[in-house]
Order: structure tokens, then sequence, then C-alpha cells
């Protein structure tokens, strides 16, 4: 054999593609799903860590207060003020805790936060064009008057009905109504039983009777038009009603469910 032969073919290596900045399209997407999760978390953590707090603690004020205030900063008027005045369970009347209860959330006792029966009258109402009425019950309330703002969008929907689920799964019952009762307009700039209780009868929330308790909760589907001092027709028959509905509920009896 030569020596030409017996030389082997030198072999050429390929030359290494080159090497792509970009990342693949399983880490970018892995990298989006990992902020999305972590903008999901801060979120819940933004709007859960409130609603546990105010479990234990009064509120401060509600966002509804807020927004009233900041509006009459906005048309000039700086003599508004809000009176609100934080009372706890034991110093409101059974007589007021019953009254809301028979006019805006019978059942509220047993439902999770939604009263789906409610909503579905509400709707049938509304359809046939009978005067407007809505199906929100008093944690709905709640939720809305303390976090929310007031309007019918589909996002405040849905934010309603989260609030909802957060105040239903993180308070009893009972917190629930002794804050709604705190919080609720009873006129205008008066929020809460104790100062709608001492504006109006001159006296502690404590110390209302059925009849006060129910002209009270008479206005609450329209505190701005609705006056507890000056009641219309509507809110007379609306509190003989309240009344009515307070005794068939079996009365004061029927706080012993929360």
């Amino acid at each position: 054999m030569s020596r030409t032969q017996s030389r082997k073919k030198p072999t050429h290596r390929p030359r290494p593609l080159p090497v792509s900045r970009r990342a693949p399209p399983g880490v970018r997407g892995g990298s989006w799903g990992r902020r999305l999760r972590w903008l999901a978390a801060s979120l819940f953590l933004l709007s859960a860590i409130p609603v546990l707090v105010l479990r234990w603690l009064p509120p401060p004020t509600s966002m509804f207060m807020l927004i009233e205030r900041a509006s009459a900063l906005l048309d000039g008027d700086h003599q508004y003020r809000i009176h609100y005045r934080w009372v706890g369970w034991d110093a409101i009347s059974p007589q007021a805790k019953l009254a809301v209860v028979a006019s805006e959330d019978q059942t509220f006792a047993r439902h999770l936060g939604f009263d789906f029966k409610a909503m579905e009258q509400a709707l049938e109402r509304n359809r046939a064009g009978k005067p407007l009425r809505g199906g929100s019950t008093i944690t709905q309330q709640t939720a809305k008057n303390l976090f929310l703002y007031p309007g019918r969008s589909y996002l405040r929907k849905i934010l309603e009905a989260y609030f909802t689920l957060l105040v239903e799964l993180s308070w009893p019952k009972q917190r629930i109504l002794e804050v709604y009762l705190n919080i609720a307009e009873f006129g205008d700039g008066i929020y809460g039983v104790e100062a709608a209780a001492q504006m109006f009868f001159h006296k502690a929330a404590a110390r209302l009777n059925s009849e006060e308790a129910a002209r009270l909760a008479a206005v609450l589907p329209n505190p701005k038009r609705l006056h507890v001092d000056d009641p219309s027709r509507y809110v007379q028959k609306r509190k003989a009603w309240i009344q009515g509905q307070m005794r068939i509920l079996g009365g004061r009896h029927v706080l012993d469910e929360l």
C-alpha cells in the first residue's frame, strides 16, 4: 500500500449553528405565566388583607363615605360633613338588627352571600316594568359600601361578587350585620345606625324601639330621596310592612341563628 493511500482523508467538522439569544417559546410563555401568577397573587393579597383586618377592627370609614366627601369638595361644598360613629354589636338595639334583616335580606342567616331566588325575582320585576328593586343581600351591600363605588357596570358587579365571597368566607354572620348597620347610609351624610339614632331620635342606637328601627330600615333603598324625619306615604307604608315582617320572622329569636 502506498504512503499516499495510507493517509486518512481529513474530516471536515460542520460549523456549529449560531445560538439564538431569544428564549424558546416555552420559556417566554413560562415567564409571562409567572408574571401573571405574581400579579394575581399580589392583587389577591391587596384585597384580602383589608377584609381580614376588618373582621376585628372597626372600619375608620368606607369607600362610599370617601366618595361622598370627595364629591362635596369637588362641588365646592366645604361645609359638608360625614356623620359616622362606630358602635359594637351589643350597643345596637336588637330591633334595629331585626328590622334590616326583615326589610333587606330575610334569608341572611342561611345563604352564602347571594340570594339567587331574590335576584331572579328582581330581574322579572324589572323586565315587567315595575319599580326597580335590586336582589342584593346584606353581605353584597356591605362589600359594595365598604370597598367599592356606586354604579351598575359589569366590572363593578364582578368586583362586588368577588368581595362578597371574601367577606362571606372570612366573617361570621354577626360581624357582617354589625358592619352593615354601622356603614349603611340613613340620610344625606348620615352613616351608621348610631349616627342616625342620635340625629333623628336623639337617643343611642341601643335604645331604638321597633317603630323607630323600622322607620330607619324603610329608607335604606334610597336614603337620598327617602327621609326618616319627614316620612312620605311610601316610607310610612314600608315601615308598617317591615314591622309586620319582623313579627312574622319570630321577633328577636331570628337573631339567634346568626
